[in-house]
């Protein structure tokens, strides 16, 4: 059985005793931290339940192991030619966790409530009928006075 669970704004495939590095979580060394954020549940006997967009009722059990820090990376920034370097260093904080059990969401009856009440309406509610476009009219059609008359041309001036 895995899942498919969100925390630290990130999705993590999990399965039971499996550990795993996550965004740091305000929880002490050696507690247990519940997430309740489940996309998905994979099961073999059950095959995959999927929520829209989380499954109610399901949640993930895991048991903190370290807060620590990762190894540091540096930032370097630098434009040629303009004497402009910058040197930083970082470690981002993270939390080592141990996924102790998967708990399945159980079965509701509420989405086939819904569909009963969505077939309801549709009978309830006849169709409407759109009313047939107009066909438009023709450059040809129009009548000729409409048109219009070719330019003049201009008076001859003679030079005296």
């Amino acid at each position: 059985m895995y899942a498919i669970m969100i925390t630290g704004g990130k999705q993590y495939k999990v399965e039971a005793g499996q550990q795993i590095y996550i965004e740091k979580l305000a929880a002490e060394e050696e507690s247990q931290v519940v997430f309740d954020q489940i996309v998905a549940i994979g099961d073999e006997k059950k095959g995959l339940q999927v929520g829209s967009p989380l499954l109610e009722g399901a949640t993930v059990t895991g048991k903190v192991l370290k807060n620590g820090k990762a190894k540091k990376i540096v930032v370097f920034k630098f434009k040629r030619r303009k004497g402009y370097k910058r040197t930083q260093g970082h470690r981002q904080p993270f939390t080592k966790v141990e996924i102790l059990a998967i708990n399945a969401a159980k079965a509701a009856a509420k989405p086939k409530a819904a569909k009963a009440s969505t077939e309801a309406t549709a009978t309830a509610k006849p169709a409407a009928k759109k009313a047939p476009a107009k066909p438009k009219a023709d450059a040809a059609a129009k009548p000729a006075a409409a048109k219009k008359a070719p330019a003049k041309p201009k008076a001859e001036t003679t030079e005296a």
